[in-house]
């Protein structure tokens, strides 16, 4: 049976999972805040930028599905969307922020 992958497995994975309205993954983004990995279950905290992001349901889905794949058969995989804390630009790693232009403030 294969075994649960770590915490930093599961972030590599993510960055398969973009955000379709920035056109970046959502570990580069900052979007995801917390992975968890239990014996029998994945728990993952993700944000969106906006609460009004349209995108939500697609993006959390493919969370499920990247996670779902690398995790053994039977495991859970509960994505929890939080607002707390607020998302920022100051989250988005180095190479998103080139990306898109923007300095720290």
């Amino acid at each position: 049976m294969p075994s649960m992958p770590d915490d930093d497995a599961i972030r590599e994975a993510l960055r398969q999972v973009d955000d379709p309205e920035a056109g970046m993954n959502i570990v580069d983004l900052g979007l995801v805040y917390n992975i968890a990995v239990g014996e029998k279950a994945v728990f993952i905290d993700i944000t969106m930028t906006t609460a009004a992001c349209p995108m939500a349901d697609m993006i959390m889905d493919d969370v499920r599905r990247v996670v779902q794949a690398l995790v053994p058969e039977g495991t859970a995989v509960e994505v929890e969307l939080v607002w707390d804390p607020p998302w920022t630009p100051d989250k988005m790693t180095g190479f998103a922020r080139d990306h898109f232009g923007w300095s720290p403030g």
